[in-house]
C-alpha cells in the first residue's frame, strides 16, 4: 500500500531531527521535511497555506480558529517553549527601572499577534501589575522594515496598536528612544550592537524565569504543529500518525541529552545542566501531549482573550484534533 506524501515545514530542532533524518517514520507517511527558519514557515503557511503541514506560532493558529471556517487543526506537540522574561528590552534612558515602569510607555511588538509578545503582556499583567491596556503598541520589523500583521485583527477600543512607518524598523527605534520598550522573539541587534543604551528590563533573567517556573509550573508554549484542515479532512489518522512520529523524534533526544560517555551537544556541562533542568522541573521537561500542557493552555488561551485577539475564551480540547486527546494504553 502506498504511502501518503505529505509536506511539512519546521525549524532544524534537535528534537525533530530523527524525523527529519529519517531515523523516525510517521506510519503512512511519505514525509517531505522543509527545512526553515520560524519566520518564512509562518508567513507561508499563514498567508498561502504552501505546505500540509508546519510548526505554528500558537497564538496565530488561536487567532486562525476564529474565522469562518478554520484552516487549520493542531496537534499536542509543541516543538518551541521558551521561558520570556529575557526578551523585554528597554532603552537605557527611558525611566525604565521595574516592570510597573512601562505604564504609559511606548511598546514595541513586531506583531501584536506573536505568541512571544502575548505571554509577556499576559505575564506582565498577572505577575507585575501592568494590564495590557496601559501601554501603547507599536508593531513592524524588529530589522527590517515593512512587516505586516500575518492575520487581520479586530481588537477592542482599549488596545492602543500603530504601525510604524514604512522605512522604520523596532530595533533603530528603540536605539534612538522612539520606543521606550520591545517584547520581542529574536535579541535585537541594537542590544547586541548598542553600545550599552538597550539593556534587558530583566537583567537576572533566569534567576526570575527559574522563580516563574516554581510559582506556576508554566513552561511556555510558543509554537505547535498545525494541519491544513482539507488534508486532515480527507485523511484524519494524518494526526496521530505525525502525533506519534514527533514523539518518538523528541524521546530520541531526551535520550542523547542523557548519554554522558561523548556529550552530543557541544556544552562543556551539559550533564549538570540536564541534572538541574529535571531535579526542577521533572525528567519530561518538555512535555508534548494535551493533559500535561492542559494547564498552560489554559492560561495561554485566558491572555489571547484579555488581549483581544479571541473573541470568546477557548478551551484547551478547541485547539487540538480529538484523535490526539487521549492515547491508547496497553
Amino acid at each position: 500500500m502506498s504511502k501518503r506524501k505529505l509536506s511539512f515545514a519546521c525549524w532544524n530542532y534537535d528534537r525533530t531531527r530523527a524525523l527529519q533524518l529519517g531515523d523516525v517514520q510517521a506510519d503512512g507517511i511519505d514525509l517531505n521535511y522543509l527545512e526553515m527558519p520560524v519566520e518564512e514557515t509562518f508567513f507561508r503557511m499563514l498567508r498561502n497555506k504552501e505546505f500540509d503541514a508546519s510548526e505554528m506560532s500558537l497564538s496565530s493558529y488561536t487567532v486562525s480558529l476564529h474565522q469562518e471556517n478554520p484552516p487549520f487543526i493542531a496537534i499536542p506537540i509543541f516543538p518551541s517553549r521558551m521561558f520570556r522574561h529575557s526578551c523585554i528590552y528597554v532603552n537605557a534612558d527611558s525611566g525604565i527601572k521595574e516592570p510597573k515602569d512601562l505604564i504609559g510607555k511606548k511598546i514595541g511588538n513586531p506583531e501584536y499577534q506573536m505568541t512571544a509578545p502575548t505571554w509577556i503582556r499576559g505575564i506582565l499583567s498577572d505577575h507585575y501589575g501592568v494590564p495590557v491596556d496601559s501601554v501603547t503598541y507599536f508593531t513592524g520589523g524588529e530589522e527590517e522594515p515593512g512587516r505586516p500583521e500575518k492575520l487581520k485583527l479586530d481588537l477592542p477600543e482599549n488596545i492602543k496598536v500603530h504601525s510604524i512607518g514604512p522605512t522604520q524598523t523596532l530595533s533603530q527605534m528603540l536605539l534612538d528612544g522612539e520606543i521606550d520598550a520591545l517584547y520581542t522573539a529574536r535579541t535585537p541587534s541594537t542590544f547586541i550592537n548598542g553600545g550599552g543604551k538597550v539593556k534587558r528590563l530583566f537583567e537576572d533573567y533566569e534567576t526570575v524565569e527559574r522563580n516563574y517556573f516554581k510559582e506556576t509550573a508554566i513552561f511556555p508554549i510558543m509554537h505547535t504543529v498545525a494541519i491544513r484542515r482539507e488534508v486532515y479532512l480527507e485523511n484524519p489518522w494524518i494526526a496521530q500518525s505525525l502525533t506519534k512520529a514527533l514523539t518518538a523524534s523528541q524521546q530520541q533526544t531526551y535520550e542523547d541529552l542523557n548519554e554522558a560517555t561523548a556529550l552530543k551537544a557541544m556544552l562543556p556541562w551539559l550533564t549538570s545542566h540536564v541534572e538541574q533542568v529535571k531535579a526542577e522541573m521533572g525528567a519530561d521537561f518538555w512535555p508534548y501531549g494535551f493533559d500535561k500542557n492542559k494547564d498552560s493552555l489554559t492560561t495561554f488561551l485566558r491572555y489571547h482573550y484579555e488581549q483581544g485577539l479571541s473573541k470568546r475564551l477557548l478551551q484547551p480540547h478547541e485547539l487540538f484534533a480529538p484523535e490526539t486527546l487521549e492515547s491508547f494504553k496497553i
